[in-house]
C-alpha cells in the first residue's frame, strides 16, 4: 500500500489532506493549552478557597480549631491546597510535555511538506515542458510532410506540362526533394523528442512522483504516530499525579474519621465550664408565720418585740434566681476575676504560659548580648564592649519585671487552685505582690460577680481605686423569718471592717456563731448576738461545725456553688492556708 502506486494522480488531494492533518494537529495543541489554562485557573481557585476559610492568626477563630470538627475541616483545607498544586503539576507537565514539543514539530512539519510539494510541482513541471515539446515537434513533423506532399505534387504537375520549360520542371524537382528533406529532418527530431519524453514520463510516474508521495505518505503517518503519543502523554500526565491526589483525599477521609464528638463535647465543657453548682431549691416563704409566734419561742424572738421587723441581712436568701438575671458587663479586670472559676484559671493560666515564654525570649537575647560581649572583650577591634552595656541593662530589667509578672499571676492562680501559700513572714512579704490591687479590704472589693443565662460572668468594679465602693443592696432579702438556729462557731483570723449592707465587721481573734455555711460565693453568713448578723468573707474566718468536724474553709476551697451574695470579696490580708 503506497501512495506512489495507489495515488499517482492524486497530487492536489494529497496537499489538501495533508494541509488538514497539521490543522488537526494545531487543533489538538489549541485544545491542550485550553486545559492548561483550566488546570491553572482552578489550582489558582482552589488555593484562594483554601487561603479563604483559613484561621486567622491571633484571632478568636484560631481558637476554634481545638475542635476535632474544625481540626478535620483543617486538614480538608490543607488537603485542598495540596490537591491544587498537583493540578499546577498537571497543567506545567502538559504545557512542557505536548504543547511546547507539539508547537515545534508543527513547525518542522510545515517545512518538510513545504519542501516535498515544491518536488512535486517542480517534476509536474518537467514532465509538462517535455510534453510541449514534444507536442512541438509533432506539429513540425507533420508541417514538413504536408509541405513535402504539396511540392511532390507540384512537381508530378510541372513535369506533365509540355508547356512548362524544362528549367521549371528542374526547379520545382528540386524543391520537392528539398521539402522532402526537412519532412525526414523532422520526422527523425520527433522520434528523438518522443522517446525521451516517453522516459521521462516513465520515471515520473514510476519514480518522482512515487518517491515524493512515499515521502508525503510517511510524513503523515509520523504526525498520526506523534498526535496519538501526544494522546497518551496526555492521560499519563493525569495519572501521574493520580496517587498524589488520591492520598489528598485520603488525608481527607483520614481527617474526617479522627472527628472524635465525645472529645468536641468535653472540650466545650472545659471551654465554658463555670465551676458552680447549679442554685439550689428556692425555699416556701410563710408570711403567716409571725401570727403564729408564741412567747415561748426563741430569746432572739422575744427581743424584738411584736412591732419590730427583723433586719433585711437575716433570714433566708430570696435571690435564688440569680444566676438568671443578666447586669451590666464592666471591663475585665487583669486578675480576670470576673470569670467563672474555672475559666478564670484557664485564662490565668494561659497567662502564666505566655509570660514564661516571654522570660525565656528575654533570657536567650540576654544571653546572646552577654555571648557578644565576651567576644568584644577578647576581640576588642570588632566592638565596644561597654555600647552592650545599656542593652543589658534593659533586658535584665525586663526579665525582672516579667518574673514579678509572672509571681503576681501565679498567686492568682494559687489562689483559684487552693493553693494558698502558708502564713508567716515570708507570706507576708509575698503579699507584697497584690499591693496594686489591694486597698483597705472594702475599697478593694474587685467585681460583683455574676452568673448569666449565656454563661457569662459579668462584674460591677468599683470606679476609682481611692473611692469608696458605695453600698449595694444584696440580691436576695431577708424575710421576717424566725432566726436560723446556730449550726457551728468560727473564730476571725483577720479584722474585717463590714461597712456595706448586709455584712458585718468583726475583729481578728473574735468568736462568733454561724448561722449559714459558705455556698460557694465566698461568704459565711454568722452571728455575734441577738440583734447582730450579716455576712464576711470566708478566707477571714476558721469555721467548726457542730458535727465534730473541723472544717477550714476558705475562698479557694469554698464549693463552686455561687449562692445569695453575688458581690466581690475583699482580699485577705495575708494570704493563708489554714
Amino acid at each position: 500500500m503506497s501512495w506512489g502506486t495507489e495515488l499517482w494522480d492524486q497530487f492536489d488531494n494529497l496537499e489538501k489532506h495533508t494541509q488538514w492533518g497539521i490543522d488537526i494537529l494545531e487543533k489538538y495543541i489549541k485544545f491542550v493549552k485550553e486545559r492548561t489554562e483550566i488546570e491553572l485557573s482552578y489550582a489558582k481557585q482552589l488555593r484562594n478557597l483554601s487561603k479563604k476559610y483559613q484561621p486567622k492568626k491571633n484571632s478568636k477563630e484560631e481558637e476554634e480549631y481545638r475542635y476535632t470538627a474544625c481540626q478535620a475541616f483543617l486538614s480538608t483545607l490543607n488537603e485542598m491546597n495540596d490537591y491544587a498544586g498537583q493540578h499546577e503539576v498537571i497543567s506545567e507537565n502538559l504545557s512542557s510535555q505536548i504543547t511546547a514539543g507539539l508547537a515545534r514539530y508543527v513547525q518542522e512539519l510545515k517545512q518538510e511538506r513545504k519542501s516535498h510539494f515544491h518536488d512535486g510541482r517542480k517534476a509536474q513541471q518537467h514532465i509538462e515542458t517535455c510534453w510541449k515539446q514534444l507536442e512541438s515537434s509533432k506539429r513540425r513533423f507533420e508541417r514538413d510532410c504536408k509541405e513535402a506532399e504539396r511540392a511532390q505534387q507540384h512537381f508530378e504537375k510541372m513535369d506533365a506540362d509540355i508547356n512548362v520549360t524544362k528549367a521549371d520542371v528542374e526547379k520545382a524537382r528540386q524543391q520537392a526533394q528539398l521539402r522532402h528533406q526537412m519532412a525526414e529532418d523532422s520526422k527523425a527530431d520527433y522520434s528523438s523528442i518522443l522517446q525521451k519524453f516517453n522516459h521521462e514520463q516513465h520515471e515520473y510516474y514510476y519514480t518522482h512522483i512515487p518517491t515524493i508521495f512515499q515521502q508525503i505518505q510517511e510524513m503523515e503517518e509520523r504526525r498520526i504516530v506523534r498526535l496519538g503519543e501526544s494522546m497518551k502523554t496526555y492521560a499519563e500526565v493525569d495519572r501521574q499525579v493520580t496517587p498524589i491526589i488520591g492520598k489528598c483525599l485520603d488525608g481527607i477521609v483520614k481527617a474526617a474519621e479522627a472527628i472524635d464528638q465525645k472529645n468536641d463535647s468535653q472540650l466545650v465543657i472545659e471551654a465554658y465550664k463555670s465551676g458552680f453548682e447549679p442554685p439550689g431549691d428556692i425555699e416556701f416563704e410563710d408570711y403567716t408565720q409571725p401570727m403564729k409566734r408564741t412567747v415561748s419561742e426563741n430569746s432572739l424572738s422575744n427581743s424584738r418585740g411584736e412591732g419590730k421587723a427583723e433586719p433585711k441581712f437575716g433570714g433566708k436568701a430570696k435571690g435564688k434566681l440569680w444566676p438568671f438575671i443578666k447586669k451590666n458587663k464592666g471591663s475585665t479586670p487583669e486578675d480576670f476575676s470576673n470569670l467563672p472559676p474555672e475559666q478564670r484559671r484557664k485564662k490565668l493560666q494561659q497567662k502564666v504560659d505566655e509570660i514564661n515564654r516571654d522570660i525565656q525570649k528575654e533570657v536567650d537575647q540576654r544571653d546572646a548580648i552577654t555571648k557578644m560581649k565576651d567576644v568584644y572583650l577578647k576581640n576588642p577591634q570588632m566592638g565596644d564592649p561597654a555600647s552592650l552595656d545599656h542593652k543589658l541593662t534593659e533586658v535584665s530589667q525586663n526579665i525582672e519585671k516579667l518574673r514579678l509578672e509572672a509571681q503576681k499571676f501565679e498567686a492568682w492562680l494559687a489562689e483559684v487552685e487552693g493553693r494558698l501559700p502558708a502564713r508567716g513572714e515570708q507570706a507576708r512579704r509575698q503579699s507584697g505582690l497584690y499591693d496594686a490591687q489591694s486597698t483597705p479590704p472594702v475599697n478593694n472589693c474587685a467585681q460583683a460577680r455574676e452568673s448569666s443565662p449565656d454563661g457569662s460572668y459579668t462584674e460591677e468594679q468599683s470606679q476609682e481605686s481611692a473611692v469608696k465602693v458605695p453600698a449595694m443592696d444584696f440580691d436576695d432579702e431577708f424575710d421576717d423569718e424566725e432566726p436560723l438556729p446556730a449550726i457551728g462557731t468560727c473564730r476571725a483570723l483577720y479584722t474585717f471592717d463590714g461597712q456595706n449592707e448586709g455584712t458585718i465587721s468583726v475583729v481578728e481573734g473574735e468568736t462568733l456563731y454561724v448561722i449559714e455555711e459558705d455556698k460557694g460565693d465566698g461568704w459565711t453568713r454568722i452571728r455575734r448576738s441577738e440583734d447582730e448578723e450579716g455576712y464576711v468573707p470566708t478566707s477571714y474566718v476558721e469555721v467548726y461545725l457542730d458535727k465534730n468536724a473541723k472544717v477550714c474553709v476558705t475562698a479557694g476551697e469554698a464549693g463552686r456553688t455561687v449562692s445569695r451574695v453575688p458581690r466581690a470579696l475583699p482580699a485577705a490580708p495575708h494570704l493563708s492556708l489554714l
